[in-house]
């Protein structure tokens, strides 16, 4: 037995090491930015540009575009789905899992080719309109990760009896899905959106072939012209990823400890 702890205590620090010590050298290499000592000069010379919050700023306000109209998207479809049709069950979940099968570079060139300028839905005749295009392809990728956490906390909860007591109490359905369902898998919603915003914050490949000014697309040009603010922003990347999951951890470990009502 204790050779066995011992053997997995090796294997479980040999695994973390594999992504610790990079992370350590790149953080170590970040702060080298002054000659002779170490600094934070990449981090200020980071928050300093204006590049980097219009695009940041961009980047945060298409993930919370995302996660709101992602949202409303996914809950009634999940909702209505499991109450009225589960035999098309199978159907839905093959399709939110398209996104995982299909490369983004696919899915934006199919956008571009259905929804250019010469198109009947010419969505990239305007920068909103290519704004609004871009927000539907975060909405895709995010589909798999938002519908799966939808439906995980929707199958806690008696769908049927919620909807049927509503109906009884005459409640409409507006009502019976903002005040009764949303409040039940709102533990989901959450979770989906944590990951929806870390997907969002660090997609490079669907704004950048349609031209927008996101975080992505920006790693990569300061990557290619700049030595010591790209680790800089790969450990600030890196921090937003995990406190996004730090934070779906706690939404899980919440959801789990909060005492269920009768």
């Amino acid at each position: 037995m204790k050779t066995q702890k011992i053997g997995a205590w090796i294997a479980v620090l040999f695994g973390a090491s594999y992504f610790i010590v990079p992370l350590i050298a790149t953080f170590e290499f970040s702060l080298r930015m002054r000659r002779g000592e170490y600094s934070f000069d990449a981090y200020r010379s980071v928050f300093s540009d204006i590049q980097f919050r219009d695009s940041f700023s961009y980047s945060i306000m298409m993930a919370i575009l995302t996660i709101v109209f992602g949202v409303l998207l996914v809950v009634p479809t999940a909702y209505w789905v499991r109450l009225r049709l589960p035999q098309m069950r199978p159907v839905v979940e093959f399709i939110t899992l398209m996104p995982l099968v299909i490369p983004a570079i696919v899915i934006v060139f199919g956008y571009l080719r259905l929804y250019n300028s010469s198109s009947y839905i010419p969505f990239t005749g305007s920068t909103r309109g290519t704004d609004v295009l871009l927000m539907f392809s975060f909405m895709t990728l995010s589909l798999p990760y938002m519908y799966r956490s939808v439906d995980t906390a929707m199958r806690t909860i008696d769908v049927g009896t919620l909807t049927e007591a509503a109906q009884s109490l005459g409640a409409s359905w507006p009502t019976i899905m903002f005040k009764c369902i949303f409040p039940n898998v709102m533990s989901g919603v959450l979770s989906g959106a944590f990951i929806t915003f870390a997907i969002v914050i660090g997609e490079f490949t669907m704004p950048s072939l349609l031209n927008r000014p996101a975080f992505g697309p920006y790693l990569q040009l300061i990557g290619a012209n700049r030595a010591y603010e790209p680790p800089a922003l790969a450990i600030i990347a890196f921090a937003i990823t995990w406190g996004c999951m730090a934070l779906l951890q706690l939404v899980s470990r919440f959801s789990k400890s909060a005492p269920s009502k009768p």
